[in-house]
């Protein structure tokens, strides 16, 4: 591998001129300089093995650090070979033994030209050092060529004078040896592995850090295992020659530099590649003692070697984790932790950003200082701000080894379990928070841990354990009132996941609100309201005045999360999805993502059910990673039904399983919408047993109003496919009766759909198109129009008015391509097709826009105006006005700033 080398090369061709010169009888000294692990060493030898082909004999020495301490130990060593060395006394008088010495150099060189190597002179014992000096201040008139191999590097230790700082230049040849090229070390890489890729060689390289000693110890333990992949540990290396190697650079340094070294190494190591926004040079000296203006010079000379690099932040740092690794490679760990807490205090001291600090503190172990947890908290809210959970989990763990009072231990494990609880498969959120509502603490913060133990222990379906957990602390706060009604509250909200809790949970909550009302606070009078609602026991207008009553008073805020919560549920079942969007955003806003509480996810519940009620099929909810179904799993199912997407649904109904999931709403939810997909896909019978079963369980809990989940009229269709007409009608009664109540109409309009199709005759055309005018003339309702005018296509064609079918076909369609209800579209354009009307051209949507309407949309949603828009394409600006009038009709929309959202639906539905 050598004998290619460029250093080689280049050494070999200044000795041949120099060998010239030695054998002409007027030496030189040439003087091969270079960092450790440049190849001094081997290039010495390879010249040494090249002078018998110059025409000169050789004397060889190399020096070691164990021979400092003897005098002359170097050229004893060197002048061993020589015959006359032998009857040659070393005594103690240093003048006369190298006068003695000179001569026997000297009478040894008459008989044939000499080169004398001697490797690592800054090794060499102090007398054979101040010999070697002054044997080169004569060698120019004698055919003696020394070839001396001298460390050059810079070390936080200040140098010792060189080898050749007393000589005239005149007698010296100097030739340093440059560390390799990212290019040469690449080719050595290649030599040594010929089918290695492209990644593999770069790790290689950058691993070396232009040191032709790593790389060849780094190639030597790569080739006794092959690795698919560059280690970043030492601990996959073997046998071990590249630690070894890395070890060997750092001896040769210095106990200082190395301390420097390793610092710099534990500095990276929980900082990542980009070290912390702080001038390193003072921190590195401050945590080893060391020089600053050396540890900079130090920094400087290792980036030009190669050995460091600079990183994003123009720091330098280890250029491979490999290297750094090896560096800390021997560390013990108490040492480790002791840098790391240096290295965390310094950095405080330097006001680092706290999250830097922390990723310190992580490997300290306890510190015991007053400012350590408080970083640690501060580091995990930019954490949990920044959406990183898991580096907030680790901070607070790490916060829970400092020593705690009580009340903060409870405050942190409070916290902490709340973020462990989100973890997939963490076992250990409920244990944290038990402990947390057993520690004595402030009320306030006692409340918090047990809604947040509860809430997770429902979440693992232990409803009523998590019941029992609340009133135990209720138990213990009968001074404090508004705490009581807080933990009331919650326990009624998650009692909804159990149907037995739930209904002895809302008959305490109403006997309490009959005989003593202000026990039951408004969120208490909220959750009652939502109760009569899903009861079928309240119109949505009267539930909407009660709640804004509520929302209109003053609240403490521990319970004004369910009493936003509770009324935007409401407010989305009435159809009233502004306003309910609205208490969405603030209720989430006001959660606090290290505190877990059962209305967080409720919030989010509504939001889902909010955009499925506005037909939003183009942003579904992403799948959850378990197979338990609950209600996203609905959410996303009855969306790939109304896109169209049955088989897939099919899908993901085949990939859940029930046998785990809980008696809840959720699984409610979910019956009903595996009913749709099983309808949709043509199977009638199977859809029933799910929207019956549905129903029961509904019903059970006393949720009988349409409004959670007509499972009645969905029903109720499932038997008309199978032949029973008379079943379908009586469930379409009901719940038409249950829907008046309500009285909105999107569950009014459903019902008189489902019973006109089941009724049919005049009677069913009547129900028909009153439900069509009822839902022309209400507020937001989803794909219930077009299902309306679906119905109405149906019901007029088979009283043979061709006519006014096509017609309402013809605008179901329109209804449904507005939505991207593309299942509901293809419905009604077979039944368009089958009456003997053509395919319909598109006439809603982005798709339907002319080439003319789409280039003026587009323009008019940059926010050009009609003017500009007129002087840009050379039109009339009533033209502009028309075209512009045409877009928002196709499209569905009445303002200008709805263009841009609304193309960029119709982009993502094409």
């Amino acid at each position: 591998m050598m004998q290619s080398s460029p250093e080689l090369v280049d050494a070999m061709h200044l000795l041949t001129g120099e060998a010239a010169r030695t054998r002409s009888g007027a030496g030189r000294l040439v003087l091969l300089r270079g960092a450790t692990g440049t190849g001094r060493t081997t290039v010495l030898e390879a010249v040494a093995g090249q002078a018998p082909a110059l025409g000169l004999r050789t004397l060889h020495a190399r020096c070691s650090p164990a021979d400092t301490g003897i005098s002359f130990a170097t050229v004893l060593q060197l002048l061993g070979p020589v015959p006359e060395f032998a009857d040659l006394a070393v005594d103690g008088d240093e003048r006369a033994t190298a006068a003695g010495l000179w001569r026997v150099l000297r009478a040894y060189a008459e008989d044939s030209p000499l080169l004398v190597a001697v490797d690592d002179v800054h090794l060499a014992d102090g007398p054979s050092r101040r010999w070697l000096v002054e044997s080169a201040r004569h060698i120019d008139r004698l055919p003696i060529l020394l070839v001396v191999g001298e460390r050059s590097q810079y070390d936080l230790d200040p140098p010792a004078p060189g080898f050749a700082h007393t000589l005239p230049p005149a007698l010296v040849r100097t030739h340093t040896l440059a560390p390799l090229t990212p290019e040469a070390a690449a080719g050595r890489v290649r030599d040594a592995f010929p089918g290695a890729d492209r990644t593999w060689v770069e790790d290689c390289v950058r691993a070396a850090a232009g040191s032709p000693l790593l790389l060849r110890a780094l190639l030597d333990d790569l080739r006794e295992a092959r690795h698919p992949a560059v280690p970043t540990a030492t601990a996959a290396l073997y046998p071990g020659a590249y630690p070894g190697a890395v070890r060997w650079w750092l001896d040769s340094a210095g106990p200082a530099t190395t301390e420097v070294a390793r610092a710099l190494a534990v500095l990276e190591e929980n900082t990542g590649a980009v070290l912390p926004d702080i001038d390193i040079t003072p921190l590195l000296a401050e945590l080893t003692g060391a020089d600053p203006t050396r540890v900079a010079g130090w920094l400087t000379a290792m980036t030009n070697l190669g050995l460091l690099t600079p990183g994003p932040d123009c720091r330098p740092r280890y250029p491979h984790p490999l290297l750094r690794d090896a560096v800390l490679s021997g560390v013990p760990a108490a040492r480790r932790r002791a840098v790391h807490r240096g290295i965390a205090e310094a950095m405080l001291r330097h006001d680092a950003p706290a999250e830097t600090v922390a990723r310190q503190l992580l490997a300290t172990g306890p510190v015991t200082a007053p400012w350590a947890v408080s970083l640690l908290q501060d580091a995990a809210a930019l954490a949990l701000f920044d959406g990183r959970a898991e580096d907030a989990v680790g901070y607070l763990r790490r916060a829970l080894d400092e020593p705690l009072s009580d009340d903060r231990r409870q405050r942190l494990l409070t916290e902490l379990g709340s973020l462990e609880y989100a973890a997939p498969r963490s076992s250990a959120a409920i244990p944290r928070l038990a402990e947390a509502v057993r520690l004595p603490a402030p009320p306030q913060d006692r409340v918090r841990a047990a809604v947040a133990l509860g809430t997770a222990l429902t979440g693992r379906g232990r409803t009523r354990r998590a019941v029992e957990v609340l009133r135990s602390v209720d138990g213990e706060l009968n001074d404090h009132p508004d705490l009581v009604r807080t933990l009331h509250t919650a326990t009624v909200l998650l009692s909804d996941q159990d149907q037995e809790i739930r209904q002895e949970v809302y008959r305490r909550l109403s006997e309490t609100a009959e005989h003593s009302p202000e026990l039951v606070g408004s969120a208490g009078q909220a959750l009652l309201v939502r109760h009569a609602a899903s009861a079928g026991l309240v119109s949505a207008r009267d539930a909407m005045r009660r709640l804004r009553a509520l929302l209109a008073e003053p609240t403490d805020p521990l319970t004004e999360p369910f009493l936003v919560g509770t009324a935007a549920t409401v407010a989305q079942w009435a159809d009233e999805l502004d306003e309910a969007a609205r208490l969405v955003d603030r209720g989430l806003a006001g959660q606090r993502p290290d505190l877990l509480h059962p209305m967080h996810q409720a919030l989010i519940n509504s939001r889902w059910d909010i955009a499925a009620a506005r037909a939003d099929f183009t942003d579904p909810v992403a799948a959850p990673e378990t197979v338990t179904p609950g209600n996203a799993h609905a959410h996303i199912l009855v969306a790939l039904v109304e896109t169209g997407r049955t088989a897939r649904a099919a899908e993901l109904v085949a990939g859940l399983d029930l046998r785990e999931a809980a008696d809840s709403w959720e699984l409610n939810r979910y019956l009903y919408a595996r009913g749709v997909v099983r309808a949709a896909d043509g199977d009638p019978a199977a859809a029933l047993h799910d929207f019956l079963e549905c129903g029961r369980r509904q019903s059970a809990r006393d949720v009988h109003s349409p409004v959670v989940t007509p499972w009645r009229t969905a029903a109720a269709e499932c038997r008309l496919a199978l032949g029973r007409p008379l079943e379908a009608i009586a469930l379409a009664e009901e719940e038409l009766r249950l829907a008046r109540i309500w009285d909105t109409p999107r569950t009014v309009g459903r019902a008189l759909r489902v019973l006109g199709t089941a009724t049919g005759g005049r009677r069913g055309l009547e129900l028909a198109e009153e439900a069509v005018a009822v839902l022309r003339g209400g507020g937001p309702a989803g794909t219930e129009p077009a299902r309306a005018l679906l119905a109405l296509g149906r019901q007029l064609t088979a009283a043979g008015e061709a006519a006014r079918a096509r017609d309402r076909l013809r605008e179901a369609v329109e209804h449904a391509e507005r939505l991207g209800a593309l299942r509901l579209a293809e419905l009604a354009e077979e039944l368009l097709r089958k009456g003997g009307a053509r395919s319909p051209r598109r006439r809603t949507g982005a798709g339907s826009l002319t080439g003319s309407e789409r280039r003026i949309a587009e323009l008019a949603a940059e926010g050009r105006t009609n003017v500009e828009i007129a002087a840009l394409l050379h039109l009339a600006r009533r033209t502009v006005e028309t075209h512009l009038t045409h877009t928002y009709k196709k499209l569905g929309i009445r303002r200008r700033a709805d263009l841009r959202p609304a193309l960029e639906q119709g982009a993502r539905r094409g």
